[in-house]
């Protein structure tokens, strides 16, 4: 096999193995609401064999950033089922990540509601807000009871995203935001049945990808994890703990037969990495992640040498909407203009420039 050859993650059925990793881009202004922007950035991109949207939330008081699309509200769903549509007339194929942002946001981010988190421990930081730079709030410890509302809101959201026509979810379990807070005992340190030992910090995760798989197909659900990523205060040092809580939770999330698990880490090939994806018995979509660029060079690689299965990469489908025939053919690349990361224009969004336009 190799990265342009067709694979099947699950029920998706995707033309080649490179998949576009969830970008916050924070275009979708006050309402949450993708709009014809949007629209046009994943239709560019619809050539990736598989678009991952970026965080998308799933109740108002997990938003985490200014800008970001929802898909809480009617109109939100509208949206996103003009980006699915625009992605399948290019052939394309895209699941929206559902993320809660957990303790990352403020009550100037989230339209002014609580902060929700395991338990109260507040990031030492500051985030964005409408308001400018601000700290991190100590946010409010969720009960178990309103830990299953947030549950059914993931469920809720992944109904609402099928039915708008998206081909699937991915569960957002990484990078600090709340499932992964329950899973680091830094950020997680509860005394009932969703805290202490690695099992009782992984319960909560498997209880929401479980409840969302059981509504919309397991097929088409993918989870995303990045342990040992130390990201947002989310701490994990303890290989033998880190194995021990992500190894129970892929132990019981493998008889539902998910899509796929994603994982971001710095060794895609190595001991951990390779030991988790045993564990889950299913596809494996690999990110090397923050730390370094993924380059084609990796990509190819780590498909030659079954280390994985799909390969997703970031700046890089930023920078190249036209990504996977730049690296069929071996073509130079367009370089990302990181300044406009998180810009709210066209401007390093829609206007980089194409394969063809670029030569001629």
């Amino acid at each position: 096999m190799d990265l342009f050859s067709p694979v099947r993650l699950g029920d998706l059925q995707l033309a080649n193995r490179v998949v576009m990793a969830p970008l916050t881009r924070m275009r979708a202004g006050a309402s949450g609401v993708p709009n014809d922007l949007v629209v046009e950035h994943y239709a560019q991109r619809a050539g990736i064999g598989l678009i991952v949207t970026e965080g998308t939330y799933p109740r108002f008081e997990s938003q985490a950033f200014v800008g970001q699309p929802g898909i809480v509200t009617d109109e939100q769903a509208e949206g996103w089922r003009l980006v699915a549509e625009a992605v399948h007339a290019r052939g394309g194929r895209i699941v929206m990540q559902v993320m809660h942002g957990g303790r990352v946001t403020h009550p100037d981010v989230n339209g002014g509601r609580r902060v929700e988190a395991p338990s109260a421990i507040a990031i030492n930081g500051a985030g964005h807000t409408e308001k400018g730079k601000q700290p991190y709030p100590v946010p409010h410890a969720l009960t178990t009871e309103e830990a299953r509302e947030v549950r059914d809101d993931f469920v809720a959201a992944a109904e609402r995203a099928v039915a708008a026509g998206l081909d699937g979810v991915e569960i957002h379990g990484a990078n600090g935001y709340l499932l992964h807070e329950f899973l680091s005992p830094a950020s997680n340190q509860r005394t009932d049945e969703y805290g202490g030992s690695p099992a009782n910090r992984a319960r909560f995760v498997v209880e929401v990808v479980t409840a969302v798989a059981e509504v919309i197909g397991a097929g088409r659900v993918g989870l995303r994890i990045s342990p040992e990523h130390d990201i947002q205060d989310a701490v994990e040092t303890d290989r033998d703990d880190v194995l021990a809580t992500y190894g129970t939770l892929l132990d019981q999330l493998r008889p539902l037969g998910l899509a796929y698990l994603s994982i971001l880490h710095r060794e895609p090939d190595g001991d951990l990495v390779q030991e988790l994806r045993r564990r889950f018995a299913g596809p494996l979509v690999a990110n090397s992640g923050f730390g370094s660029v993924t380059s084609r060079a990796e990509a190819v690689q780590l498909i030659e040498a079954a280390h994985a299965d799909a390969v997703a990469v970031g700046r890089a489908a930023i920078a190249n909407p036209d990504l996977v025939e730049r690296w069929r053919g071996e073509h130079p690349e367009n370089e990302p203009n990181a300044a406009l990361f998180y810009a709210s224009g066209a401007e390093g969004y829609t206007d980089y420039p194409f394969l063809v336009a670029s030569q001629s």
